[in-house]
């Protein structure tokens, strides 16, 4: 089942990814925060619902480390406000990008970001939303994540005491380089942590770390074998395309849509 994040078709606005997306048969929508801004998420959480569509997720919640008190518990709070977003869209998950601080060992970030996911539990739990802890490729580990692997996502869910709300995001931008990445999938799905998978490509070069993530078959990601791992342990979600890309924002969106949709039938048939 196809997942588009709307992030991925960033020049839209909520209501013309709503239609777009269901109009060309797209199953699922994860929404960014950003389109909720100046709406109200049950209203957008309707709309989509009434077009079609599964809403699959809220992007994003996250960045716990900071290096005061009074920043995490503003990031903690922002959190809680991210749970109350999601559970009024009707979106069953958050991802988590999780944060790191520029020059504070990951090991302190990576315990802060335990101690902000513990936090916030309780409400995420109530609300009958899932976190789900996104590894970063480690290029960003220091400010955007310093959880890099699947691995050390495990061991935060171990860490928490492994509540049923809180998993993992498996995106194969950032974890198709680690050797561990097969045992992690089915360790993860058999704790039953898999809560998504977001596909894309990685583009040789690379001109741009964050914004110039390849379409599905255009780069050196083996996507289908990591597919294969992820279906072959019962998997049932849907599988995201998450692109981040000024070369496709520029692009005529529609025919953006439709180049995405021919890569992914390609890449599944």
């Amino acid at each position: 089942m196809l997942c588009l994040h709307t992030i991925t078709t960033k020049p839209w606005s909520t209501e013309q990814c709503i239609e777009r997306y269901a109009k060309a048969g797209v199953e699922g929508i994860t929404f960014w925060r950003y389109n909720l801004e100046g709406r109200d998420p049950a209203k957008v959480g309707q709309q989509a619902r009434e077009a079609g569509l599964d809403i699959v997720s809220l992007c994003r919640g996250g960045f716990f480390p900071a290096s005061s008190p009074e920043a995490r518990q503003q990031a903690i709070d922002d959190n809680r406000r991210c749970i109350e977003q999601a559970h009024a869209l009707g979106a069953p998950l958050i991802v988590l990008v999780c944060g790191a601080v520029p020059g504070q060992p990951l090991e302190e970030s990576r315990k802060q970001i335990a101690e902000g996911i513990a936090a916030v539990l309780p409400e995420a739990e109530a609300a009958g939303v899932k976190l789900g802890i996104e590894p970063l490729h480690p290029m960003y580990a220091d400010d955007r994540s310093a959880v890099n692997t699947m691995r050390q996502a495990n061991d935060i869910c171990d860490a928490l005491g492994s509540p049923e709300s809180v998993g993992i995001a498996a995106d194969v931008y950032h974890i198709w380089w680690d050797p561990e990445l097969q045992h992690q999938i089915e360790f993860t799905a058999a704790q039953k942590r898999l809560f998504a998978f977001h596909i894309c490509d990685w583009k040789t070069p690379t001109t741009d770390f964050l914004n110039d993530r390849g379409l599905m078959g255009e780069g050196c990601i083996p996507v289908r074998q990591i597919s294969d791992w992820v279906d072959a342990t019962g998997f049932k979600g849907h599988r995201e395309v998450e692109i981040f890309s000024n070369r496709y924002w520029a692009m005529d969106q529609d025919e953006w849509l439709a180049k995405i949709q021919q890569a992914y039938q390609q890449l599944y048939t």
